[in-house]
């Protein structure tokens, strides 16, 4: 009879045993809804566990507490962006919370035209909001600091797709896109930039309007051809995509004198301003920035879309020459209803 009770007694235990070591460490912790667990900056612990408890990430809190305050949890919050997979441990979750150990943003930049649109896409992806973002993108004492200003800010941006903390302050995460920049400009196309009398900041500005201009990369760099013959024979640019970025009216389709009389005082208006602009109107991609350096050399001086669909260009140094393009082009367009 009393060895009955002691195996019974040592089963319980065994058993008890059992279930605490699965709730620890058995395959207890449910992903939520979309794969990262967030903890904003500030968090306390109460904050952080009712979180878990509301995405439905942990079942209880009985082992968590226990876990966190023998880990020294509670005291030591970090914010971030956590990986939580399906079937972790509950004392795997604890480490991971406790350790800061955070995943990334993969931070996908494309063509963005404003600071605005760049605030915006920084604030969907992480802790910061566009107000804070923006206040250091208009900043003159802040942008000093990386050798720019609020017009050449953007000249930062590179698109691409940038690894980056979801709690990164505003100053890292553009620090993080000048330190990119750096690196994206290296010697040889510094060289090629000095040969054209321009910095990497114009350059990039020439290669943000060619990309306004044309997605055709055979056309390219004929484009930044034209726009650096007329630099050279000291004529305005006269492009279209600028008017578009002084009226921040990017849905145009055809720039009308009053366009380009309404926005008379910008100094992107490339109709009353002579040589490039003060800052990029776009960011341009690495295969456009590429395409101005490397522009052939040409006498160029026009250039307007083909009456087709092929998206390609004429390009000309006659302006008779030009004039029937452009005829033929707007003939073009008023058969298609663009007005």
């Amino acid at each position: 009879m009393k060895k009955r009770i002691f195996y019974a007694i040592v089963l319980i235990l065994l058993c008890a045993a059992s279930f605490i070591a699965w709730k620890i460490f058995g395959p207890t912790v449910h992903a939520p809804a979309g794969k990262y667990f967030y903890i904003k900056t500030g968090s306390s612990f109460q904050e952080v566990k009712q979180a878990l408890l509301d995405q439905d990430i942990i079942s209880s809190e009985f082992f968590f507490d226990r876990l966190a305050k023998q880990a020294k949890y509670p005291n030591a919050i970090k914010a971030g962006r956590f990986e939580v997979r399906n079937g972790m441990s509950i004392y795997s979750l604890v480490r991971m919370l406790r350790s800061g150990k955070q995943s990334p943003v993969n931070f996908t930049i494309t063509k963005l035209r404003t600071r605005e649109d760049l605030a915006s896409r920084i604030a969907a992806n992480f802790e910061t909001d566009s107000a804070a973002m923006r206040s250091l993108l208009d900043n003159e004492d802040s942008l000093r600091t990386f050798g720019l200003d609020r017009y050449t800010a953007m000249t930062a941006v590179i698109p691409n797709t940038y690894s980056i903390y979801w709690n990164s302050s505003p100053s890292k995460i553009f620090r993080k896109l000048n330190t990119e920049k750096d690196k994206f400009w290296t010697e040889v196309r510094i060289e090629k930039a000095e040969a054209m009398h321009l910095t990497p900041e114009q350059v990039y500005t020439l290669a943000s309007i060619v990309e306004e201009e044309t997605n055709k990369e055979e056309d390219k760099g004929k484009i930044a051809s034209v726009y650096m013959n007329r630099i050279s024979a000291g004529q305005r640019l006269e492009a279209d995509p600028t008017i578009k970025f002084a009226l921040k009216n990017f849905g145009l389709k055809r720039i009308h004198k009053s366009n380009i009389d309404a926005c008379s005082a910008s100094p992107f208006n490339t109709y009353y301003v002579k040589g490039l602009p003060p800052g990029p109107i776009c960011t341009p991609s690495s295969k456009t920035i590429d395409a101005v350096l490397d522009a052939p050399k040409t006498n160029y001086l026009f250039f307007v879309a083909r009456p087709d669909w092929s998206g390609l260009s004429n390009f000309t140094s006659s302006f008779q020459e030009h004039q029937v393009n452009a005829r033929n082009y707007q003939r073009f367009l008023d058969s298609i209803n663009i007005k």
